[in-house]
């Protein structure tokens, strides 16, 4: 089966992409400056911006699925013309386009949980209006929605790292909106890749839409608290209220190297955990994936 990773040089990409080579693919990844250091051995790469058609159209010929990964990270604020809407939703538009060009014959999306049209966020609703897109394409496709997923070279354990630095640097306390008690079920990437390869490979997976996260919902405060003990510190979080949280954000945010801004406020109030978890798709129980904690070293 010949594969078009779009977004393949990325955390999931690189993973996914060497994934689908161990279990016998061709596989291409496509983006806007791939470089074979960024790629697993056995994986070609391809040059384009899913934000000009012409430029990623070509790497479609001949494609038997294309899986869509471009994204950007809903933890930190976009810049310039980078916007939500810009790369999920006219990307996905583009990627759409170009797949039913060359009449491929699958497209898995990588979307988000809580995707909404409607949503709380810029990136939640960019995320809701591109899954419309793959939708109402002529593709068969899967639409896969997880949860934040952690993992070497991923930015979500480094991202509770970065709010302690910038927000109290010198002292053992990390202040969170709301005392840190928005919740999250995060996914292992070695637990996710797997499952992403059969929403590729298995004929069983078309036109489906999968809600996937990890073991256990965690709050952002526990989630902060094992992170440092990890690394042998001791954290105190300080609640900060969720109306002076907003208040700060907005006033900080308008700084060019301020990393957050209102939309990640936002994003700190939306419940990130499953009612239930499709990994059982998967032939997959949700007890038996890696916790953050065996992650970090803090279990056996």
């Amino acid at each position: 089966m010949q594969v078009l990773v779009v977004g393949g040089t990325g955390f999931i990409g690189s993973a996914l992409a060497a994934e689908l080579v161990d279990r016998e693919h061709d596989v291409t990844v496509l983006s806007r400056d791939p470089s074979e250091d960024d790629v697993p051995d056995g994986v070609d790469t391809a040059m384009g911006d899913v934000t000009a058609l012409d430029s990623i159209e070509p790497a479609f010929e001949d494609v038997d699925v294309a899986v869509n990964l471009v994204a950007l990270s809903p933890l930190f604020k976009t810049s310039g013309d980078r916007t939500h809407e810009r790369i999920h939703l006219g990307g996905t538009e583009n990627v759409v386009a170009a797949a039913e060009t060359h009449d491929v014959d699958r497209m898995v999306q990588m979307s988000a949980l809580g995707a909404d049209p409607d949503g709380p966020t810029a990136y939640l609703r960019a995320k809701g209006e591109a899954e419309a897109v793959v939708q109402e394409s002529s593709l068969e496709h899967v639409i896969v929605r997880p949860s934040v997923v952690f993992g070497e070279g991923g930015e979500f354990v480094s991202f509770t790292k970065r709010t302690k630095r910038l927000f109290a640097p010198l002292l053992p306390i990390a202040p969170l909106p709301g005392g840190g008690s928005t919740p999250f079920q995060p996914i292992f990437l070695g637990d996710l890749v797997p499952m992403l390869a059969d929403c590729v490979t298995e004929a069983e997976h078309g036109d489906a839409t999968y809600e996937i996260g990890g073991p256990e919902a965690l709050t952002l405060a526990e989630i902060t608290r094992m992170v440092y003990r990890a690394e042998g510190k001791r954290m105190r979080v300080l609640p900060v209220p969720m109306a002076l949280a907003g208040v700060g954000i907005s006033v900080l945010g308008v700084l060019p190297p301020f990393p957050f801004g209102r939309d990640q406020y936002r994003s700190l109030k939306v419940d990130n955990t499953l009612t239930e978890n499709d990994v059982t798709a998967f032939d997959t129980d949700p007890a038996a994936l890696t916790t953050l904690a065996e992650y970090l070293g803090l279990e056996e």
